[in-house]
């Protein structure tokens, strides 16, 4: 193992392997795995950590907590806003990383990397809204007051597919709320992750307060165990799939840990009749097929209603056909076995009646493992109980479905174990408002696709898209607790 410390210069150099980031230090161990480039060939090595390393970046954190806990609002708010300004210094370097790493276009890196900046300014400026209350005790001679105070140690696991705002997500607030933090980065992005630390390190963060790990698909078992069951991490967050969630959600109730998720989803977006056909369908073609479709909000289900669903369709297809030319190359997914597995729920759907709006079913459901490329494709007549209607694609697959109540329209959208996001399509605010409060989901947007992110606004699902809530006042609140303190007067 070799520890070396940046010299804090911004860098596109993308030779020798990415490193581990613990107590401030690149570390490289004698372990490592290759990182692929979505479209073909190998990119570079990435250090694999070891559980000694993975406890190591605990201790790192465990032993920066008394000091970073005692900072002041305005000393953090500082480091956040000096990172925010590197996010923008280097944004060119952070694109050519994510597009390398995951497939990503264009659009949605131009998107998330200025949500990104937001969310640092947004988090920033929360550092000094922590407060306590003093309540009036119920006992004579006696007074109270309430703290807020930050856990500890912080574990943050964070997917690979928007590096930049989940990935600082899984961070940010905990340490503006006085915490220290391990980031355990995935395996698919972990260059995009490496440059995430090393800002904030530029900017400033005192060592051990934030630190970085890796590993092989192969340890990850073993390695996150270790992190949940460390005594010192007293709160853990997850974003990724719920089959993974699920799993990290019992290893951490077993050791009586809080953990914040934000899983899978199954987002339906519903258009009344009074609907603008053409934004609607516009924000469906974007909503279902940005970033292939590897977006946990995601639009899976077009529910629309039958006096307009025949103009609708034409105005969808319309819309998906200018977006996602044919003639253009086809989305990326990040490995060959996600393609292979939205595929198969395809290939599936098909065989049990389903049929093809718009799209090439045999290019959407070629079952070639070694191609990461997939079309968009839409269908109807996805019946209950196949693969893809009970299952999150993940990928640029939308189906539609006619209603002729609102009652109808919502038992179709929330006919699913998942309940993160929804939208609603209607020219009448109020009917919008009544279908919004229908939704068995953590947020609806109105006249607004379902790929809606807001850092001051509360973020997170219900059902089997995970509890808690990451972003706003929400979010920072995750990451405190409450001691009472009362004394005689």
């Amino acid at each position: 193992m070799t520890e070396s410390k940046s010299n804090g210069v911004a860098t596109s150099n993308t030779s020798g392997s990415v490193p581990l980031i613990i107590q401030g230090k690149d570390v490289t161990t004698a372990n490592s795995f290759t990182v692929r480039n979505p479209a073909g060939g190998d990119l570079w090595q990435a250090t694999a950590a070891s559980e000694e390393d993975a406890i190591r970046a605990v201790e790192a954190a465990q032993a920066a907590f008394p000091a970073w806990s005692k900072t002041k609002p305005a000393y953090r708010r500082d480091i956040f806003l000096k990172a925010a300004e590197l996010f923008e210094k280097r944004k060119d370097e952070l694109k050519h990383y994510q597009i390398e790493e995951t497939g990503a276009e264009d659009m949605f890196v131009d998107w998330i990397l200025p949500l990104t900046v937001d969310q640092l300014k947004e988090v920033g400026g929360k550092c000094s809204s922590i407060q306590g209350t003093i309540p009036i005790s119920t006992e004579e001679g006696r007074s109270a007051m309430i703290v807020k105070e930050p856990y500890g140690v912080i574990l943050g696991i964070a997917p690979w597919n928007a590096p930049w705002p989940l990935g600082c997500r899984a961070f940010t607030y905990a340490l503006a709320a006085g915490n220290t933090c391990v980031l355990k980065g995935p395996e698919l992005s972990p260059r995009s992750y490496y440059a995430i630390v090393d800002i904030f390190r530029e900017a400033g963060l005192p060592d051990g307060c934030l630190n970085l790990i890796f590993h092989r698909p192969e340890d990850a078992s073993n390695i996150t165990n270790a992190l949940i069951a460390h005594p010192a991490v007293k709160k853990i967050n997850f974003t990724g799939s719920t089959a993974v969630g699920s799993i990290i959600a019992a290893v951490a109730g077993k050791h009586l840990k809080p953990i914040v998720t934000e899983l899978g989803g199954k987002a339906s977006a519903i258009v009344l009749e009074d609907a603008d056909i053409k934004k609607a369908a516009s924000a469906c073609t974007i909503g279902s097929f940005l970033h292939a479709g590897q977006v946990c909000m995601a639009t899976e289900r077009v529910i629309v209603h039958l006096s307009i669903a025949d103009s609708f369709i034409a105005a969808f297809k319309e819309s998906t056909n200018n977006m996602y030319a044919p003639s253009s190359p086809a989305p990326l997914f990040v490995t060959g076995t996600g393609a292979k597995k939205t595929k198969a729920l395809v290939d599936s759907a098909l065989a049990k009646g389903a049929s093809v709006i718009l799209g090439n079913p045999k290019e959407s459901t070629e079952p070639d493992a070694t191609s990461c490329r997939m079309r968009p494709i839409i269908l109807k007549n996805v019946v209950k109980g196949s693969g893809l209607y009970e299952n999150e694609s993940f990928g640029p697959v939308v189906a539609v479905y006619t209603f002729e109540t609102e009652e109808e329209a919502l038992a179709i959208a929330n006919d699913t174990d998942y309940g993160l996001s929804g939208a609603v399509f209607t020219e009448n605010l109020a009917a919008g408002l009544r279908v919004a409060r229908g939704y068995e989901t953590g947020a609806v947007h109105i006249n607004g696709m379902t790929i809606h992110d807001e850092n001051s606004l509360p973020h997170g699902g219900v059902k089997k898209s995970g509890f808690g809530r990451f972003n706003g006042l929400a979010g920072l609140e995750e990451f405190l607790r409450s001691k009472v303190v009362t004394w005689k007067d």
